[in-house]
């Protein structure tokens, strides 16, 4: 706490205080003592008692408490690694995606996917797993192989290790969740104006604006067309408008109503070979020998494009019952849509060993159109009460989610698909030290025959926090969910595989529909140690589940697939050790952990059977 004290003293006499106190001593005090103060030409000096005025300092980038309803303790008291970056950190970052607020953050990876596929959008790799379908906003899923803007994020929290028990199925290494900016009762106008190299153009504005004592209105918006620093024809071009309405803001009962639209149009990028690269290896030592390519060779076509709509409705109920207890209820529909034509590097090849003009580099010709939907609602509640002596932090809650994901399907080769023929998409290599984005390459045709797949969920889950005394806190978590995945698609029937499909020609589709569901129990458990009110000591253990087609709700029938429908679900655990602690007057948070995590029930081949088994395993 900071303290000032005030203690007003007389001045020292000047004509126009005098005159101005006299006249203010007539209109307030009685006529006697006016009289008497006049007799005696005396001047009494009046000491006013002390006045302390208390404020907690502000610690703008320190965050001590998570969003999420379902985290009932301070970070400093919860069981695992929890990092929150604030809007503050992302504002003189200067951060603009999700990729660019996560690059301080350590345990996490970014990839730009094998062969440049970057049909993953925010693709994450979090203590050494995938977390690219477990990036949540206000705590629920967020679908789709976007680039995610942060232009209306209040904050960035990073839950890591295993954390089924929070968000349910495939959550093998942690989760990211979005806090969005919403409503408050006071007034903002902030615009902020970015001009940078790469021909770095972007504006942002957030305005707030009360309607009453207890409702705003807020409108955040962005627009930016900007180019990629080191790299030839890449842009990131785009704008989205994020409107929200709140009521009863500051009384028992509150309601937000908020949705987010974005539309992007970008030139991907594919990126560059490794050649030459320290830590990297080629076989062909000639090839070696030719040295790095320039960092700003672009090997994709001049045609090549990222169109993106994303679009988000969501409407948020709280209600405080009083004692401690809240309720609350969250709904929302999403749907995001992303066509992109991405051409990637493969194979390097080098005809002239001794010329490097002549040397290659294959490329591929990628298309995707994808469209993924998300219904979901969220009932959840938190209280406080006390059994005995022990104090409990209780949350629980259900939620209920449909999610689904159309995948169009595409061809480059030539064929007859139902009839109608297609010629082959022509393809050219480039040249390895100086490509030409204008080569003649074609754009792969949708052939018609698409995948949709879609997981419905229901799931229950309850959270308790156990206050032994001032040193001692255990904490549990209980998830049970129930899934139902369903992929519908077909296959092409070609001449190598007609014998597969008794009853098709070549040409055509044989449809498949594949099912799969069953039951998740997931769990945490952890334990808390005070040494001081201002640090702990913990230990962790936690599970997760990813059953088959989790990823992108596609099953499959083969059987060294991991998607193949008639898989047991792979667990992965967490152990973890902790400390966490407050320093300098709780202006300072430092935090170290050791953990463990190991993934099983991978598929792999029997050496003797050569068949397809559930007996891999990641630690």
């Amino acid at each position: 706490m900071s303290y000032i004290k005030s203690r007003k003293h007389a001045p020292a006499p000047q004509p126009r205080l005098i005159a101005s106190a006299l006249a203010a001593l007539a209109a307030s005090v009685s006529l006697p003592m006016a009289a008497h103060a006049q007799a005696t030409g005396a001047q009494k000096e009046v000491e006013l008692p002390a006045v302390n005025v208390r404020a907690q300092g502000e610690v703008p980038y320190k965050a001590d408490t998570s969003a999420s309803p379902k985290i009932t303790q301070p970070l400093i008291d919860t069981p695992k690694t929890i990092q929150i970056i604030k809007k503050e950190i992302l504002q003189e970052q200067g951060a603009t995606t999700l990729v660019e607020a996560l690059r301080n953050t350590p345990g996490i990876t970014m990839q730009l996917g094998e062969n440049g596929n970057t049909s993953a959008g925010d693709a994450f790799q979090m203590r050494g797993f995938s977390t690219q379908n477990s990036t949540f906003v206000d705590g629920i899923r967020d679908l789709g192989p976007v680039v995610r803007d942060v232009f209306n994020v209040d904050q960035v929290e990073v839950v890591k290790g295993p954390a089924g028990a929070d968000i349910g199925r495939g959550a093998a290494s942690g989760y990211i969740n979005l806090i969005s900016k919403l409503p408050y009762v006071g007034n903002l106008s902030e615009a902020n104006l970015t001009l940078g190299s790469a021909d770095k153009k972007r504006a942002t504005v957030d305005l707030n604006r009360s309607m009453s004592e207890t409702s705003a209105l807020r409108l955040n918006a962005m627009i930016q067309n900007s180019g990629v620093d080191g790299r030839n024809f890449v842009k990131n071009e785009g704008f989205a408008v994020a409107p929200s309405i709140g009521f009863g803001l500051g009384t028992p009962t509150r309601v937000h109503l908020y949705s987010q639209h974005l539309r992007q149009d970008n030139v991907p990028d594919g990126g560059i070979p490794t050649i030459g690269m320290h830590g990297f290896y080629n076989a062909n030592a000639a090839i070696m020998a030719g040295g790095k390519v320039n960092r700003e060779n672009f090997y994709g076509s001049a045609h090549d494009y990222e169109k993106i709509s994303a679009d988000m409705v969501t409407a948020k109920f709280e209600h405080d019952l009083g004692g401690g207890t809240t309720v609350r209820n969250i709904t929302r529909y999403g749907k995001s849509n992303m066509d992109r034509l991405l051409t990637s590097i493969i194979n390097i090849a080098a005809p002239v060993p001794g010329d490097p003009s002549t040397w290659t580099v294959s490329r591929s010709l990628q298309r995707v159109d994808q469209t993924n939907d998300i219904l979901a609602n969220q009932t959840s509640f938190s209280t406080s009460f006390q059994t005995g002596g022990v104090k409990h932090d209780f949350a629980g809650g259900l939620e209920l989610m449909y999610e689904s994901q159309l995948s169009l399907g595409t061809g480059t080769a030539a064929q007859t698909i139902r009839g109608v023929t297609y010629a082959a998409v022509p393809n050219v290599a480039a040249n390895l030290y100086s490509p030409n984005a204008y080569d003649n390459l074609g754009v792969p045709y949708l052939t018609g025959v698409n995948t949709k797949g879609s997981t419905t969920t229901a799931a229950a889950y309850l959270f308790d926090t156990l206050t032994l005394n001032e040193a001692w806190k255990l904490n549990g978590g209980l998830r049970v969910e129930h899934y139902r995945t369903t992929t519908d698609s077909g296959t092409i029937v070609t001449a190598a595989n007609v014998a597969t499909f008794p009853g098709y020609a070549v040409g055509g589709v044989a449809p498949s529909s594949l099912k799969d569901s069953d039951n998740l129990l997931s769990w945490n458990v952890g334990a808390v140690y005070k040494p001081a009110p201002n640090g702990s000591i913990y230990a962790g253990y936690a599970n997760s589940l990813t059953p088959p087609g989790s990823a992108n709700f596609t099953l499959s029938g083969a059987a060294g697939n991991q998607a193949n429908a008639t898989l047991e679900p792979q667990e992965t655990t967490g152990l973890e050790f902790g400390t966490k602690w407050e320093l300098l007057q709780k202006r300072l948070n430092i935090a170290g952990a050791l953990f463990q995590t190991e993934n099983d029930k991978q598929v792999t081949t029997d050496p003797v059977t050569l068949t397809a088994v559930q007996s891999g395993k990641t630690k």
